[in-house]
């Protein structure tokens, strides 16, 4: 079955750098669009960034825009989000997944991706 695990969270002071990782089991990876979103305590959850099965499209959220930066090494089925310059808004639990068919237009939708991670925690302290 599709396993993704996600690791690589813990608390950071505010401009400190994270880098989390989301491994991939039971799918063909390079086929796969991988999206990161997040959800803080009492919010919905939120598109982050995603990145098409090439690594060659990447899409974020303008808030974090020069901040993160999503890839991936498909030859090791994991997908990377690299968090610099980090701030206490970006506390959150983050959650890989993955989508074979999404489109363009529904990458930042959560309903569209078949597979989710479990989840890592990111705690940003001010």
């Amino acid at each position: 079955q599709v396993q993704l695990v996600e690791s690589g969270g813990g608390l950071v002071q505010a401009g400190g750098s994270l880098r989390l990782a989301c491994a991939a089991s039971g799918l063909t990876f390079r086929s796969y669009t991988i999206g990161w979103f997040r959800q803080a305590p009492g919010k919905e959850r939120e598109f982050v960034a995603a990145v098409r099965g090439n690594g060659g499209s990447t899409h974020y959220k303008d808030s974090v825009k020069g901040r993160f930066t999503i890839s991936r090494e498909n030859a090791k089925a994991t997908a990377y989000l690299q968090m610099n310059s980090l701030k206490p808004e970006d506390t959150a639990v983050y959650y890989c997944a993955a989508d074979r068919s999404i489109i363009l237009s529904s990458l930042g939708m959560a309903d569209q991706y078949d597979y989710w991670g479990q989840g890592t925690q990111v705690t940003v302290s001010s």
